[in-house]
């Protein structure tokens, strides 16, 4: 059972897609509220997988439905399209801030990071640059600790 503060954040993400909705002129589904909760269960998920997990208890909830609510959930700032590879995964971004991501060629493993000296860095190159970063990611491919053992 989740405590408080994981509840308080399921709140919060709730009211930001019912605003998004509202302002849009959509409506709040039971669906979309269920994908939601399942969502933010989840780390870098795929539409697959998730409809893969709701199936259990869903079976009603279809895979255009899934991808049509993850499409909100972007748009409302809740999560993140990322494409690791040739798939799509989305990231819940709503309570993290920035982070990188490592990913295992061979298992698929994905490893979040935060490094203040990468980011330093990276502010450094694009001063000396006169470049100025409005947004960036960080993608590292290998093989993780279980692989290539």
């Amino acid at each position: 059972m989740p405590g408080p503060s994981k509840k308080k954040s399921i709140s919060n993400e709730m009211a930001i897609l019912r605003d998004h909705l509202a302002n849009h002129e959509l409506r709040a589904t039971t669906q979309r509220e269920i994908i939601l909760e399942t969502f933010l269960k989840m780390e870098h998920v795929t539409a697959e997988q998730l409809y893969h997990q709701l199936a259990k208890r869903e079976p009603h909830i279809g895979l255009a439905t899934i991808y049509r609510t993850l499409n909100l959930l972007c748009e409302c700032g809740i999560a993140q399209q990322r494409h690791f590879g040739t798939q799509t995964h989305y990231d819940n971004v709503s309570h993290k801030g920035h982070h990188d991501h490592m990913i295992c060629t061979k298992c698929g493993k994905i490893i979040e990071f935060e490094n203040c000296d990468i980011e330093k860095l990276q502010e450094e190159v694009a001063h000396q640059h006169g470049f100025q970063i409005t947004t960036h990611k960080l993608e590292l491919y290998g093989q993780c600790s279980d692989c290539h053992s």
